[in-house]
């Protein structure tokens, strides 16, 4: 495979603040509780965690959003969030983060909660998490919302991610009136996928399984190099899109493009803390790639490296392409 040269990986990172990206998909929040444990309860074998500190996070598309923003992109976040105040939360930390539009993007549904994932962390190592969501699909007046939302989005996207996180948010009417306009406006669709809407997620560019849900998707329990690549086809097979990348922890990933053979990416983490949030980053320096005009395999690498930085920090992380840039040079030494 041909190595990312840092001067190629500057030219492809410092267009980034000239392109826009749109994101639809579950925007949450992530909540972690940081504490010690120096003892077991009395009341049942599960340990007692001494809270020190708490910390909020964007989760979901909204972290998508996040890492799109730390790389240098420009970039809205459509989803839904409840009348609540973790809605509001939302809202204010989305327009920090630098969310461009937040008033209009995201619709509020007063019938369902905003979603929220409650990690207790003690001694860097997650005890338990606790989600407070509602995952049936948004009703038919919220799926209106959100269509008419995308199209008005879509006129200045130069790419378009939807992040599917099961939470409601992405329906099949959604996606079916949605892919086929970004399709024809010429801009890529990058789908980081779940099993429920599947054979929905057409037409794309590229979808991003990790390997469990390739294996899942498959019925393969193979997750050595050829059968992820067995996998890989399979999947481009049934959804009849262009790419498709396989996440793979701390194998890499396997990139599989039309007409093409499989493209295996290793790892470049030198540690591992967390994974929380890994598969946004990657989604995130792909499409910002993309709309740079990079190739696919000169994206993939990137967001290799984009993934290697991330999961060397505790709890959900992004990114900056002054971090990118200075792990590609790292590596080059």
């Amino acid at each position: 495979m041909n190595q990312l040269t840092k001067k190629r990986a500057t030219e492809i990172v410092r267009q980034f603040g000239h392109q826009r990206v749109v994101v639809f998909g579950d925007v949450m929040l992530d909540e972690f509780v940081w504490g010690d444990v120096t003892r077991i309860s009395p009341e049942a074998p599960v340990p007692v965690v001494e809270i020190r500190r708490e910390s909020v996070h964007l989760g979901g598309a909204a972290n998508v959003l996040a890492n799109l923003v730390a790389l240098g992109a420009r970039a809205s976040v459509v989803g839904v969030i409840g009348s609540d105040h973790a809605g509001e939360r939302l809202q204010t930390e989305l327009s920090e983060a630098g969310a461009l539009r937040v008033a209009e993007s995201l619709i509020v549904d007063e019938s369902r909660p905003s979603t929220i994932k409650t990690r207790i962390i003690a001694h860097n190592q997650l005890v338990v998490r606790a989600d407070r969501e509602q995952r049936t699909p948004v009703d038919a007046q919220t799926e209106q919302a959100i269509i008419s939302v995308l199209r008005k989005a879509l006129r200045e996207a130069d790419a378009f991610i939807v992040s599917d996180y099961d939470k409601g948010a992405v329906t099949p009417r959604v996606l079916a009136e949605i892919l086929p306009l970004a399709r024809k406006r010429g801009i890529p669709v990058l789908i980081d996928p779940k099993i429920r809407n599947f054979d929905a997620y057409r037409p794309a560019t590229l979808v991003t399984p990790n390997h469990h849900e390739a294996q899942r998707l498959t019925n393969m329990e193979d997750d050595t190099d050829e059968g992820m690549a067995r996998a890989a086809h399979l999947i481009r097979k049934r959804l009849e899109c262009e790419s498709v990348l396989i996440t793979r922890g701390q194998s890499g990933m396997l990139l599989l493009e039309a007409g093409g053979e499989p493209v295996y990416v290793g790892t470049v983490a030198r540690e591992v803390y967390d994974v929380t949030g890994a598969g946004d980053t990657v989604i995130a320096t792909i499409a910002s790639a993309l709309s740079a005009k990079a190739s696919l395999l000169e994206a993939a690498m990137l967001a290799n490296y984009a993934a290697g930085i991330v999961v060397g920090k505790i709890g959900t992380a992004t990114a900056t392409s002054d971090e990118l840039l200075a792990s590609i040079k790292s590596e080059e030494r």
